[in-house]
């Protein structure tokens, strides 16, 4: 499996045949250094954790531009599919979305969920985040929790699904911070591997750098991997 940051919380996961992008913020994102048709190329699936406009990014034009499957709540799947995406499965909380490659499992996340027409926010449906299960032998179990701040059910995400991989936003503000995100690591979950995102992108909104997840993680800090945009890894 790898994974690709593109900054703030795009990313891209290869596994098998199959290429995911997720929350592919990446026109305007002021830590990107690739372009939409860049981090696109080869996509098969696009997951949305919800409608803010720093998540759902360039996804129409990559739908429509590689026809890959749209995975996201009902309206989300519903307000792109009226603007000329064709493609897509609509999932919710707790439900599962099978492909050749992977299975995705919504979780909850605690956070909104909206975009602005006119000045006036439009109804998104609720946030979510994703747990993406490999079909295959060599494939890795990922927690993507989306924009959230700290619930004590992850616990039983772990318990469920034991994910080795945890993609957990730290920037503080709109997300948990670095103290949260570390306390859920160390407490809920067991993963081998811990890549933090939704920072060192907006300044004065998000934190600038890890430090405070690193400090807060202590013991564990060894198990995370602090990405720049563009950086792959392989898992």
């Amino acid at each position: 499996m790898k994974i690709i940051y593109h900054g703030h919380s795009a990313l891209r996961i290869e596994t098998g045949k199959s290429v995911i992008l997720i929350d592919p913020f990446l026109t305007g994102n002021p830590a990107a250094t690739a372009t939409w048709q860049e981090a696109s190329r080869g996509c098969t699936h696009l997951l949305l954790t919800h409608g803010h406009g720093d998540h759902v990014g360039d996804a129409l034009e990559i739908l429509k531009a590689t026809g890959a499957v749209l995975v996201s709540n009902f309206e989300i799947c519903s307000w792109l599919n009226a603007r000329g995406a064709e493609n897509y499965s609509p999932g919710n909380h707790g439900g599962r979305i099978s492909s050749d490659d992977f299975d995705v499992i919504f979780t909850s996340a605690w956070h909104s969920s909206s975009d602005i027409v006119e000045g006036t926010p439009v109804y998104l449906g609720n946030p979510a985040g994703f747990v993406i299960e490999p079909r295959h032998e060599k494939g890795k179990t990922v927690y993507v929790a989306g924009d959230t701040g700290l619930f004590s059910d992850m616990k039983l995400i772990h318990e469920l699904h034991r994910p080795s991989i945890g993609i957990l936003p730290i920037g503080d503000r709109f997300t948990m911070g670095g103290d949260q995100a570390a306390y859920a690591c160390r407490n809920f979950f067991d993963f081998k591997t811990v890549i933090p995102c939704h920072f060192a992108s907006f300044k004065g909104f998000v934190d600038p750098d890890a430090s405070k997840f690193l400090k807060a993680m202590g013991p564990d800090a060894g198990k995370v991997k602090v990405m720049t945009a563009g950086e792959a890894v392989e898992l």
